[in-house]
């Protein structure tokens, strides 16, 4: 005998049958049905075109603000961050109502706009990639494409594909486009990234079909989005409900912290104070990138070896030894030896993904990872601001000599503003201040990751509410014959960040 819910779905289906047939044409269009592969290619070229900019906007950005670069960048990469953190849970929620189609075409055409208008104006460049933070949500909706194209115990390999999709499109990309710039010019560079930005669009347009189950879209595009699934702070709020979920949720601040800060600026870093050239930055992406990959094909093998919470410690263990390499490091090699050891400490949140899988319920799993991600998320706007300030604060500038920057291949850092002689002796002692900071953020981590219980009796014990929880709004559950209503489904973040790209 049929329940009172399921008539209550059924009459659902049926009064919205008709606007469901009218969105068909949309919905279908495409070359063959929804795939992980579609979204795979939807990344690769995006981060592609942004990849072959790499050496050009380092170069862009010394060059437009020489007095306080590492300031600047900083807060371009700190407002785009934080834009992105209070959009992402909109932009998520209208997905649910409008289709991932739509916001895969907006959030690419949007994030890749700003590429132009490097050769065009340097100040509105850089300008238009703070703003365009608001729709640099690419990834969010690509794990949300995922989601609606695979089950839920494949998903965690289909979030891997998209990381390493990222990973392997910054191997080639940087060295390319130093090359172009090199042998030809930085206009023939940006033209080649806007071309491929261009591709990317098209191939939305063209050849990905939408993912989002028809049954349960919408009658309508002007459904009605409620402030909670706009709230990106909706999440965060429900923190301190749990002893363990807190002490999760901390961990991820203070190591993430530091990590979106690095990512922000360690190739302006290596290149303008380590005195990297041009190809070895190039060089130094692609092995890190390649080391990161191989890094996360042992993470099976260590979350089985040493568990969830001893896997989390000894990536922390490894971010930390990184981030002081790259403060306390003058030479070539120890740069390096730096990245090699952050390549291996990418293992860190997804061992915390899975730990929050292995002691999280199943209606609980979406409320505890949007709250870490939601974390990661506000770390992605404070992280680059807070690298930027603790750089200017340092006085840590250049004198930019266009020859020498040039002609450097000595692998010797450059010389900084003459400052007084207690600057000076802190910026032999400390090249890179913000680095050694972000360590002890990430030791601090490591103490309360070290208390994190662990055990099958230590199950996560968050209430579950009644409505979907809207950091995370993207990825629903789609089995609507069983009524249930869930809080989101959160998925794992990218190995490396992109905003490394700055």
């Amino acid at each position: 005998m049929p329940t009172k819910a399921s008539k209550k779905v059924t009459g659902m289906i049926i009064r919205n049958r008709k606007p469901i047939l009218k969105d068909t044409v949309m919905t279908n269009s495409g070359v063959g049905e929804p795939s992980v592969y579609h979204a795979l290619v939807v990344i690769f070229l995006e981060f592609f075109a942004w990849g072959l900019l790499t050496m050009p906007v380092i170069a862009t950005l010394n060059e437009t603000f020489p007095d306080h670069t590492f300031l600047m960048n900083g807060l371009i990469m700190g407002i785009k961050g934080i834009l992105s953190f209070l959009s992402a849970p909109l932009i998520g929620a209208l997905s649910d109502v409008w289709g991932r189609k739509f916001f895969l075409l907006i959030t690419v055409f949007f994030t890749c706009a700003p590429i132009p208008l490097m050769t065009i104006n340097t100040w509105w460049f850089f300008a238009m990639i703070s703003i365009s933070g608001v729709f640099a949500v690419t990834f969010s909706v690509v794990f949300a494409y995922v989601a609606d194209v695979t089950e839920e115990h494949e998903r965690s390999l289909a979030y891997g594909l998209v990381s390493a999709t990222f990973a392997a499109s910054m191997v080639i990309s940087p060295a390319l486009g130093a090359y172009i710039m090199d042998v030809y010019s930085e206009s023939v560079v940006v033209a080649l990234a806007t071309a491929i930005a261009l591709l990317d669009v098209f191939f939305i347009l063209v050849a990905v079909p939408e993912s989002l189950p028809e049954k349960v879209r919408p009658s309508s595009w002007g459904a009605p989005i409620s402030w909670e699934q706009a709230d990106p702070f909706a999440a965060l709020r429900k923190v301190g409900k749990d002893h363990t979920v807190l002490m999760l949720c901390v961990t991820v601040f203070l190591s993430y912290l530091p990590e979106a800060g690095q990512y922000s600026c360690i190739f302006v870093y290596l290149k303008l104070v380590m005195g990297f050239s041009v190809l070895m930055v190039a060089v130094f992406i692609a092995t890190v990138g390649i080391l990161s990959v191989g890094a996360q094909l042992v993470l099976g093998f260590l979350m089985k070896s040493l568990g969830s919470k001893h896997t989390i410690m000894l990536g922390l263990l490894f971010e930390m030894l990184q981030l002081m390499w790259y403060g306390f490091g003058s030479q070539t090699w120890m740069m390096w030896a730096a990245g090699t050891l952050a390549s291996i400490s990418s293992i860190t949140y997804p061992a915390i993904s899975a730990f929050v899988s292995m002691h999280s319920d199943a209606d609980k799993q979406g409320l505890v990872q949007g709250m870490v991600t939601g974390m990661r998320g506000l770390c992605n706007g404070l992280g680059p601001a807070m690298f930027g300030i603790i750089f200017y604060l340092f006085h840590v500038d250049l004198n930019y000599d266009p020859a020498r920057y040039d002609n450097n291949t000595s692998g010797q850092h450059m010389d900084v503003i003459p400052q007084e002689p207690v600057w000076n002796m802190i910026q032999q002692l400390v090249p890179g201040p913000p680095f050694v900071f972000g360590a002890f953020l990430v030791i601090c981590a490591l103490l309360v990751a070290a208390f994190i219980p662990e055990g099958s009796n230590q199950a996560i014990t968050l209430k579950p509410t009644t409505r979907r929880q809207s950091g995370l709004s993207m990825e629903v559950h789609y089995e609507m014959e069983r009524c249930k209503k869930h809080d989101g489904l959160s998925p794992l973040s990218p190995l490396v960040d992109s905003s490394a790209l700055l």
